[in-house]
């Protein structure tokens, strides 16, 4: 089977949307796949959005069968311009531990790097990212603001992309910018 990693294009905006819709309500809930959704439109309609760290892998038939979403964050007004928000990562799930996320994270850590960004964060089962070189972010000084909510922890974990990126960061991490995240 062949499988493609692309950045974004106008025709793979609402299967991919599908997609994330989908995965993450047969995972979850059909509410949360609405929000993550929602989250999706919410990115591509602002300014942190990057078109080109908007990644999609296709079959051989041009179909949407994963896709990971990088965009610019800032913890508490600093580091837009080297921090990257992970989300969402999706595959279909018929087609899960295959390693589509895995070549679509990786092919996404190198554009990332390319692009001059040093750092990525992502909120997540540590299990699926701790073997792509993600640790817990409160190591490091970076832990959750008060209104987000974690199973554990180490549900938020961060990614350097350049050794030693992390020393002069720190801070509280919020969703505000965000009304999908905010219940709002």
């Amino acid at each position: 089977m062949d499988r493609i990693i692309k950045p974004m294009e106008v025709k793979y905006l609402r299967p991919s949307l599908k997609l994330v819709e989908t995965v993450f309500a047969e995972w979850d809930s059909p509410e949360e796949g609405r929000m993550v959704r929602a989250l999706v439109e919410e990115i591509r309609a602002k300014k942190y959005y990057l078109p080109a760290l908007d990644l999609v892998m296709v079959d051989e038939n041009d179909e949407v069968i994963g896709c990971a979403m990088f965009s610019r964050f800032h913890i508490e007004g600093r580091y837009e311009d080297e921090l990257l928000l992970l989300t969402p990562v999706a595959v279909k799930t018929a087609l899960q531990r295959q390693h589509i996320s895995k070549a679509l994270l990786e092919y996404g850590f190198a554009k990332a790097k390319e692009m001059g960004f040093r750092v990525i964060l992502v909120e997540g089962d540590p299990k699926n990212y701790n073997p792509r070189g993600f640790q817990s972010s409160y190591l490091f000084g970076i832990e959750a603001g008060p209104k987000i909510s974690l199973p554990h922890p180490d549900c938020l974990m961060v990614k350097e992309l350049e050794e030693g990126a992390l020393t002069h960061m720190s801070g509280q991490v919020d969703y505000s910018f965000y009304e999908a995240l905010c219940g709002g």
